[in-house]
């Protein structure tokens, strides 16, 4: 894999020259709107016809921003499966866990450094028991692999995390999702965020329990509850916010997923199914990102919470630890299930 050294992101606060052009119609403003424009298979062909490769085209995204967080709906396995008749709708899911492990690999050569993907809604439970079934055999089966790979996980150095009501999944797959969050918790290379099973109101719904028991535990003061607070208490609390959320399949919708985080983040839909979804839909999504900088920013600033004073933040310090403390106790108790 490529190593990618100074590449700019949203996190540092130093500005790009896109986001400083004074002109709108700047010569490349037009070449990069035909691009973004154009579908992935033309982008393909133009990088090819002008003597272009993969590799000088990762040149010319880094000279702009790179979103710093991704976020990746990965709609459409299931028409995947149905329209290669591939018989049974777990192939789809199959091939769309293929395709993520490519697209991860994507995203950090080109300088992303945080993704999360909507692998499972709470709301697919009520799909037949078949898919349910075969969609947790496959988790089971694709985290276990990671586990075992402790080699390669040492070598990345990607932490991985965990976003949903955990509890709700069978015992092992508790298991191997707890020791694969404990195992990486330290790296820091890069964060790869996997929400299973999740929906937003539930993930909202459960911090809210965790300001409610803080209040009931006498940890915090009602007048200490702000927006800044709610998100110190979601699954996402020790990362970013979305700078981009990508959804393929052409559906344009959010599903209940990162509602609270993605009240700025740049949205891209897809008409491509999610197996379909190659390096070029991928380029193509970080250069409409590009394009719309500017805008996005200011949007980002208008919706930043109001951070607490530091001597607001160290009266909080006492159910900031409650909140971590609970939540790596309820890792362990599930690193340590028996199955």
């Amino acid at each position: 894999m490529t190593e990618i050294k100074e590449v700019k992101n949203d996190k540092e606060e130093d500005s790009a020259w896109w986001d400083t052009a004074k002109s709108e119609n700047a010569w490349w403003h037009s070449i990069v709107k035909a691009i973004i424009t154009a579908g992935p298979v033309m982008l393909s062909k133009f990088v090819s016809v002008s003597g272009y490769n993969s590799t000088q085209l990762n040149t010319y995204i880094y000279t702009f921003y790179v979103p710093y967080h991704v976020a990746f709906v990965m709609d459409g396995n299931r028409r995947f499966a149905r329209s290669h008749h591939l018989g049974r709708v777990i192939r789809g899911h199959e091939k769309g866990f293929q395709q993520l492990a490519k697209v991860l690999e994507w995203c950090q050569d080109l300088g992303v450094r945080e993704v999360t993907v909507y692998a499972f809604s709470i709301e697919n439970f009520k799909r037949s028991s078949e898919e349910v079934n075969g969609l947790m055999h496959l988790a089971e089966k694709m985290f276990a692999k990671l586990l075992a790979e402790r080699d390669k996980l040492e070598e990345k150095q990607i932490a991985f995390r965990f976003f949903g009501n955990i509890a709700m999944l069978p015992a092992k797959l508790r298991k191997l999702i707890a020791q694969i969050q404990l195992r990486t918790k330290d790296y820091d290379r890069g964060t790869v965020n996997v929400c299973m099973p999740y929906t937003s109101t539930d993930e909202i719904a459960r911090a809210f329990e965790l300001i409610r028991k803080g209040r009931q535990k006498g940890l915090l003061e009602e007048n200490q509850i702000s927006e800044w607070l709610v998100s110190r208490c979601l699954d996402s609390r020790l990362g970013t916010d979305p700078n981009m959320l990508i959804r393929t399949s052409g559906e344009k919708r959010l599903s209940d997923f990162l509602l609270w985080q993605c009240i700025s983040s740049h949205l891209y839909f897809d008409e491509v199914l999610w197996p379909d979804f190659n390096y070029w839909h991928l380029c193509k999504a970080i250069l409409s990102y590009q394009y719309h900088s500017s805008s996005i920013q200011e949007i980002r600033r208008n919706h930043e919470a109001r951070e607490p004073s530091n001597e607001e933040q160290l009266a909080l310090q006492p159910f900031l630890k409650y909140v971590d403390d609970l939540h790596f106790s309820t890792l362990q108790e599930y690193a340590n299930l028996e199955v």
